[in-house]
C-alpha cells in the first residue's frame, strides 16, 4: 500500500503511524488487512479492543456471552452507565463503530468451549486472550498451539499482572510449558472475591494490544519465549524466560494432547500425561 491507497480521512487518522519509519503505509496496510479475535470484552478486553480499533486493525472478532454490570464500570472502560444490562459484544461493537468506522466487528455472543473454539479461531490471524478463568485459558492455549495460531495471554490479580505472546513457531513454548496444569480449584480467587485495582487491566491490556500490533506488522521483538510480570504497588516489571519443554503435553516432542477433546477443561485442565507444576500466581479478569 502507498499513500494513494488511503483516502484523505485515513491519511489524517493514521498520520502518526504513517510518519513512523518502522510503520509507514506498509505497516498500516498490515493492520488494516489483519483479522484479530479478542476473547473477552471485560477488564482486559476493553483496552485491547479500544487500542486495536484505534490503530486500524481491520477486522476485530469479539467473543463474550456476558452482559454489562454496574460493577464492571470501574475497569471495563469501553462500557458505560447506559450499557448496563446490554450484551458486552453489542456494547463493544457500538464503541468501536463510534471510534473508527474503518474497523469491522464480528460479534460472537458465546462462551468459548471445546465444541466451538476450533471453528472460532480458524478465520483469524491472531488471538488475544482476555478471559478470566483457568479452564478457558488452557483451552485457548491448546487450541491455538495445535492450530499454530499465534496468541497473546494476559491475566490480572489484585495489584499484579502478567502478559506474554506465544508465536506458535516450532521453537516457541506454550502456556503448558510454564504451567502444565491449573492450580487446585479455589486456590486462586477471582476478582469478584479478591478485588482488582481498576487501572491494572488497562496496563496489562495495553501491553497485549502492543504485542498484537507489533506481531501484525512484524516489527520489534515480542514476548514470545518470556513472560512479563507487573507489580503496580511497587511499579516493578520483571521478565522471566519460558523455556520450551520437550515433555510438554501439547507442544513437546511426543504430545499427549492432539485435540482439545483430549482434555476435560475443568479443575486442573490435566490429562494423564500432564505435568505436576502449578502456577504461583494466576489471575482473573
Amino acid at each position: 500500500m502507498n499513500d494513494l491507497d488511503l483516502d484523505p480521512t485515513q491519511l489524517d487518522r493514521y498520520s502518526r503511524h504513517i510518519i513512523l519509519d518502522d510503520v509507514g503505509p506498509e505497516g498500516q496496510k498490515d493492520l488494516l488487512d489483519a483479522e484479530v479475535l479478542i476473547l473477552g470484552a471485560g477488564g482486559l478486553g476493553a483496552p485491547i479492543i479500544q487500542y486495536l480499533a484505534a490503530a486500524g486493525v481491520g477486522t476485530l472478532g469479539i467473543a463474550d456471552d456476558d452482559e454489562v454490570e454496574l460493577s464492571n464500570l470501574q475497569r471495563q472502560i469501553i462500557h458505560g452507565d447506559d450499557d448496563v444490562g446490554q450484551k458486552k459484544v453489542d456494547s463493544a461493537a457500538e464503541f468501536v463503530a463510534d471510534l473508527n468506522p474503518d474497523v469491522d466487528v464480528e460479534r460472537h455472543d458465546l462462551r468459548v468451549t471445546p465444541d466451538n473454539i476450533e471453528e472460532l479461531i480458524d478465520d483469524y490471524d491472531f488471538v488475544v486472550d482476555g478471559t478470566d478463568n483457568f479452564e478457558t485459558r488452557y483451552l485457548v492455549n491448546d487450541a491455538c498451539t495445535l492450530a499454530e495460531i499465534p496468541f497473546s495471554h494476559g491475566s490480572i490479580f489484585r495489584f499484579e499482572g502478567q502478559v506474554t505472546t506465544f508465536a506458535g513457531d516450532d521453537d516457541s513454548p506454550c502456556y503448558r510449558c510454564l504451567f502444565p496444569e491449573a492450580p487446585p480449584a479455589g486456590m486462586v480467587p477471582n476478582c469478584a472475591t479478591a478485588g482488582v485495582l481498576g487501572v491494572l487491566p488497562g496496563t496489562v491490556g495495553c501491553l497485549q494490544a502492543t504485542e498484537t500490533i507489533k506481531y501484525l506488522m512484524s516489527k520489534g521483538e515480542t514476548l514470545d519465549g518470556s513472560m512479563l510480570f507487573f507489580d503496580a504497588l511497587d511499579m516493578d516489571f520483571d521478565k522471566v524466560e519460558i523455556p520450551k519443554q520437550d515433555d510438554c503435553p501439547v507442544c513437546g516432542d511426543d504430545p499427549a494432547i492432539e485435540s482439545v477433546h483430549d482434555v476435560e477443561y475443568t479443575a486442573s485442565c490435566a490429562i494423564d500425561a500432564g505435568g505436576d507444576s502449578e502456577p504461583e500466581i494466576e489471575a482473573s479478569d
